[in-house]
């Protein structure tokens, strides 16, 4: 076979046609989502600058407007990056679901907790959560990009689950509070005040801890399963 041709510059370097650069130029925004995620941890999200993150990323300030064009859409690429996928696949599971919810529900939440599971994942909500208070336009994108779409999904699935009497007559709306927000809880007792579990986070045995106490609330009274 013969070998690859490709043609040098004037000062006989390889160009950007070259293979080896085009897949570089290809990581060059997971390298700048990187760098702005160790920083935005670091450091916080006002007080890093895109400066800052060019340099951890070995690029340029231009260059890295070439693939986002402020601070916010660095922080919306990695919301798209870490959450975005996993939100999709869980609202692919819940979508025109008609039956029990409880199965449902737990591979939902199975599905999140492994997610958190991943530092580079849970880093994500974490920022959002620190950021969101002095920075209100960051808790909006966060929830135009996710809540907006996964709370209905859930709503809607609990909703069909009490009219078709699998489950008790409750609040759909809630009820998704009360299945989201000891995820939050979680993960505001360790982030803000500190107060972390002896064996921490571990996220999967919270979600069977939770749902043993949910599912059980939820189960139909003896006289609706007659």
């Amino acid at each position: 076979m013969p070998k690859e041709s490709y043609q040098p510059n004037e000062a006989g370097q390889p160009t950007d046609d070259h293979p080896k650069f085009r897949r570089r130029a290809d990581a060059r925004p997971d390298e700048v989502l990187d760098a702005a995620l160790a920083l935005f941890t670091q450091n916080g999200f006002a007080k890093t600058t895109v400066e800052q993150i060019a340099t951890r990323a070995g690029l340029s300030k231009g260059a890295v407007y070439l693939y986002f064009p402020s601070k916010k859409a660095l922080l919306e690429g990695l919301v798209a990056r870490a959450i975005v996928p996993t939100a999709d696949q869980a609202l692919g599971v819940i979508a025109g679901y008609r039956g029990d919810p409880r199965p449902v529900i737990r591979k939902f939440m199975t599905m999140t907790a492994f997610a958190a599971s991943g530092p580079n994942v849970f880093a994500v909500p974490k920022l959002v959560m620190r950021e969101a208070v002095n920075a209100p336009e960051i808790a909006q994108m966060y929830r135009t990009q996710v809540l907006d779409k996964v709370i209905p999904a859930l709503t809607a699935l609990i909703g069909q689950g009490v009219e078709g009497g699998f489950i008790r007559p409750v609040d759909p709306e809630l009820t998704v509070r009360s299945l989201i927000g000891p995820l939050l809880l979680h993960v505001m007792l360790a982030e803000v005040f500190e107060v972390q579990p002896d064996d921490g986070l571990e996220f999967e045995k919270l979600v069977n801890n939770h749902l043993s106490i949910l599912f059980a609330g939820l189960e139909p009274e003896m006289e609706d399963k007659k």
